[in-house]
């Protein structure tokens, strides 16, 4: 985010930001430790409260990109030229998505149609939150968030593998 955009939302740009959770020590703070503080001495709303946080993670290297308290999470999304039922019914009845969607083993913990998904990935370990959002009357996009990812390279790997994914899926639903 630019310098601009967070002064005109905060009061502050980033350099500004940097300086004082430095001069507090927030190197060796822990995530809450910051946010609690920028909530306590900052009168700033708790989303911004969130992106001055990570924002200063990364840039002290505390943190890095996609990395969150429970391991590192991507998101890819993808708009398909067709309605909702069945953008969802191709993700998920197993049966259409083993057509764009080689994987086995996915467990699905819970879905509500036509709205989202949890699924536990095949490495039982990892999760995917699948979200389906309508853009129009024969336009729908999915969004796939894969989470609990070990490490960045692990989190590179799988965005480039969902970009993959959902460009199949969006070819085998015709557009």
């Amino acid at each position: 985010m630019r310098d601009e955009a967070v002064k005109a939302k905060t009061g502050k740009n980033w350099n500004q930001w940097f300086a004082i959770l430095d001069k507090v020590g927030a190197k060796k703070m822990t995530h809450q430790e910051i946010v609690k503080f920028l909530n306590s001495q900052h009168d700033v709303g708790p989303w911004w409260q969130q992106m001055v946080t990570v924002t200063y993670e990364q840039a002290r290297g505390l943190r890095e990109k996609h990395e969150k308290p429970g391991g590192f999470q991507i998101s890819v999304s993808r708009t398909v030229n067709v309605p909702l039922a069945n953008l969802y019914k191709a993700v998920a009845n197993e049966k259409s998505r083993s057509s764009w969607l080689p994987e086995a083993g996915l467990v699905v913990r819970k879905a509500t149609a036509h709205k989202s998904m949890r699924v536990t990935w095949k490495d039982g370990k990892t999760s995917l939150d699948i979200n389906f959002l309508p853009k129009g009357d024969a336009k729908s996009q999915v969004v796939v968030q894969h989470s609990k990812l070990p490490d960045a390279k692990a989190a590179a790997k799988m965005k480039t593998f969902w970009g993959k994914a959902l460009d199949q899926l969006r070819k085998s639903l015709g557009g």
